[in-house]
């Protein structure tokens, strides 16, 4: 037990603290740096540090998940969605520094709060836990919309990093769908909406 709470912990620090692995070359990163306006870039830069919070949770949220996930199976999938993030991780940090921006101050604050609702999803039996990763994966793709409309046109670099992460996100909710996810009720989607917009509002400034 004390191993594992030792490798648990290593995994946050890693996250919060170290430069994320990726074995996939970077979406875009062949692609010419686009002339962007101040304010573009501190725009852009911002939108990729609510990503990069975004992806911090998400490793917090499935560490949790894994944990008190009952099916080896489920956990599984848990982790190969993890090691994905992990690549977006990579991807968003890149992608922040070449815009001379800076990750969010709370980004442990973030990473406690999700791993405590990943132990939960957990806890609640597996049809329940893929379900709340659907639920997870289908809002944080709205999400990449969002912000791939909100980009400068020209920004091919940054495009291309969240294009590749969007369809990450819907590869992971429909292998939940396929494992056999429950369908979340009305109100838990609601509370996760709430919980997502107070997070990306704080870290686009902090």
């Amino acid at each position: 037990m004390i191993d594992g709470l030792i490798v648990e912990f290593d995994k946050a620090l890693r996250t919060l603290f170290a430069a994320a692995p990726t074995a996939r070359p970077r979406p875009g990163s062949q692609r010419l740096e686009a002339e962007l306006s101040e304010s573009e870039r501190n725009h852009t830069a911002a939108l990729m540090r609510v990503n990069h919070c975004g992806e911090v949770c998400a490793q917090a949220l499935y560490q949790g998940q894994a944990l008190t996930s009952r099916n080896a199976s489920v956990r599984d999938a848990m982790e190969t969605a993890a090691w994905e993030e992990t690549e977006h991780l990579n991807w968003t940090e890149q992608r922040i520094a070449e815009l001379g921006g800076r990750k969010s101050l709370f980004n442990p604050v973030w990473y406690l709060g999700a791993l405590s609702i990943g132990l939960v999803a957990g806890a609640m039996g597996d049809a329940w836990n893929l379900g709340f990763l659907v639920e997870t994966e289908r809002q944080v793709e709205r999400h990449l919309q969002g912000h791939l409309d909100r980009i400068s046109s020209n920004d091919e670099r940054t495009r291309a990093i969240l294009e590749q992460m969007r369809a990450d996100e819907i590869g992971h909710a429909k292998a939940a769908l396929d494992a056999g996810a429950h369908e979340l009720p009305l109100p838990v989607k609601a509370a996760m909406r709430l919980a997502s917009k107070v997070m990306t509002q704080t870290a686009y400034y902090l």
